[in-house]
């Protein structure tokens, strides 16, 4: 299993890309067609970053890319991935909370938990629950794209009885093979001493690869990964969450809602800061969004009065923006940047700007909401893009805040009818009704930029197709944050050892005094006028 850090020529990725889905076509479909999923086969051959990910894990040899996509074909139709629902599931399963996805590791990345406790071997149920986890996986690869997972096996409380190999297997299988590029790291917590044995045949399993993305942590380390803000009280966090079923946890994705408060919109933001809003305004700002105060939230929805842009407008409001780098190719929309937008603590480094192009020949509708409607900007949030013309939405941070690795935005986007009107009652009356079949959702995290690091203002440049400089910049970072935390440990070792020693000395010097007090009061001083022995005889 690569770690995906290998970088090609965007040429030498295209012509692998286009070699890898014509032998695949000639190879392996021809002639078998009912072989796999013809879903499968179909988005293989439309979407490249799907396409590039299986080369990516494979070093881009053709050859073996081929093999694991055919792997992977068979086990995604004898699971029947793509129709894999809730009720596919034992209702019983998703109660238990064995396996659930909550809350981000501190690079941003979504945590996938196991809790080991509750995982008794059992072959008659073995199946449903690999149903399961591919269940939780699919759910998530199609909400976030491209988007890597942080997976914590919470062992505390656990022993041998906890242990399934088959089952353990299948889960690296789903990473390795099945779902590439998804792994960002397998975090093992309080693992007991007694399932060494077990994990060092699963290290054989992982690869050279991916065992350096294995972490070892015991209550007093699991913070360099995860925050307190995520991990629950047992782990030492301050995180009030408790598994609940129904609904599933990982709803945050569909419910706007917010960790500060109810949902407040753009417009009541601004009113908060001295900006008055009409009644009228206010009234149906309120009764929109009445039924969704729930008191925590995650996703809020901004919204906004619909403004005309011209151009001149749309000059001074990306000015200073930054430039997107990457490209997302969705159905509706060709959305930049690909996967995140990057803020720093300048001034000059609060301001991003996200690129729509409508690639239908209709009428798109878009909206972008945040999990932290507190911290951001977005204009504008909730408009419509013409037939092959572009929108740009400037994103920039607000009041002061700092952006963070664990803010999320959501870009939703569904297509009109020719003769459907776009101002804001229109718009209104289209969400509520457009099904959620026909919506296309693309997500964006954050990247927080290091302090004295730019990245490029919004120039009139084209963008440029190729990798970026602050991608490798990026990465190069994370290799150096990776090494100064292993230097860290290293450390704290060094000062334990240095601790012990230093007990050892005393004790020894301890020693030492009390065998020089015994040898002095045995012997005793001599008396005065005393004769010693040897002049006595």
């Amino acid at each position: 299993m690569a770690d995906g850090g290998l970088q090609e020529p965007e040429q030498d990725i295209e012509k692998k890309t286009e070699e890898t889905r014509q032998r695949f076509k000639d190879e392996y479909v021809q002639d078998s067609s009912d072989k796999y999923d013809s879903r499968d086969v179909d988005r293989l051959q439309r979407d490249d970053a799907w396409a590039v990910s299986f080369l990516t894990w494979r070093h881009f040899v053709v050859e073996e890319t081929l093999k694991m996509i055919d792997e992977s074909f068979l086990w995604r139709k004898e699971f029947k991935v793509n129709d894999l629902t809730e009720s596919c599931i034992p209702k019983w399963m998703f109660e238990t909370g064995a396996v659930y996805l909550h809350g981000y590791d501190k690079e941003g990345n979504k945590l996938f938990w196991f809790k080991v406790k509750m995982h008794i071997k059992d072959t008659k149920t073995i199946q449903d629950k690999k149903k399961y986890v591919a269940f939780w996986l699919e759910r998530y690869a199609k909400r976030e794209p491209g988007m890597p997972l942080t997976v914590v096996f919470d062992m505390s409380e656990s022993g041998l009885s906890n242990i399934d190999m088959d089952f353990v297997k299948y889960i690296i299988s789903c990473f390795k093979v099945y779902y590439p590029k998804f792994l960002s790291k397998m975090i093992m917590y309080e693992m007991p001493w007694i399932m060494n044995a077990a994990w060092k045949i699963v290290k054989t399993w992982l690869g050279p690869d991916a065992v350096s993305k294995l972490k070892f942590v015991s209550k007093s380390e699991v913070q360099t990964y995860i925050g307190p803000e995520y991990l629950p009280l047992h782990m030492g966090g301050t995180d009030p969450f408790k598994y609940s079923y129904p609904p599933l946890p990982d709803d945050d994705f569909q419910t706007p809602i917010s960790e500060n408060g109810p949902i407040a919109s753009e417009d009541e933001n601004e009113s908060k800061d001295g900006e008055m809003e009409t009644k009228e305004t206010l009234d149906s700002s309120f009764s929109s969004e009445q039924a969704l105060r729930p008191k925590k939230v995650n996703f809020a929805e901004d919204s906004f009065k619909l403004e005309e842009y011209d151009r001149v407008d749309t000059a001074g409001r990306t000015k200073g923006a930054r430039k997107p780098q990457t490209t997302f190719k969705g159905s509706l929309l060709h959305i930049s940047p690909a996967e995140e937008l990057c803020f720093g603590s300048k001034e000059t480094e609060k301001k991003c700007l996200i690129i729509l192009n409508n690639v239908t020949k209709n009428q798109v509708a878009f909206k972008v909401r945040t999990t932290a409607p507190e911290k951001y900007r977005v204009k504008p949030s909730n408009s419509s893009c013409e037939p092959g013309a572009s929108v740009d939405i400037v994103v920039s941070l607000h009041g002061g805040y700092q952006a963070s690795p664990q803010d999320r935005f959501l870009v939703m986007a569904a297509e009109m009818e020719q003769n459907a009107g776009v101002g804001s009652p229109e718009l209104a009356q289209f969400w509520k009704e457009v099904p959620k079949t026909r919506i296309m959702e693309h997500r964006l995290r954050c990247h927080v930029l290091e302090s004295g690091l730019t990245v490029t203002p919004l120039t009139d440049s084209p963008i440029p197709s190729g990798p970026s400089g602050h991608q490798d910049l990026h990465t190069m970072l994370m290799r150096v944050a990776a090494s100064s935390s292993r230097l860290e440990q290293k450390l704290d070792h060094c000062l334990w050892v240095q601790k012990v020693l230093t007990v050892l000395v005393m004790v020894l010097m301890a020693f030492s005094f009390c065998t020089l007090y015994l040898l002095y009061t045995r012997d005793g001083p001599s008396e005065p006028g005393s004769t010693p022995p040897s002049e006595q005889t």
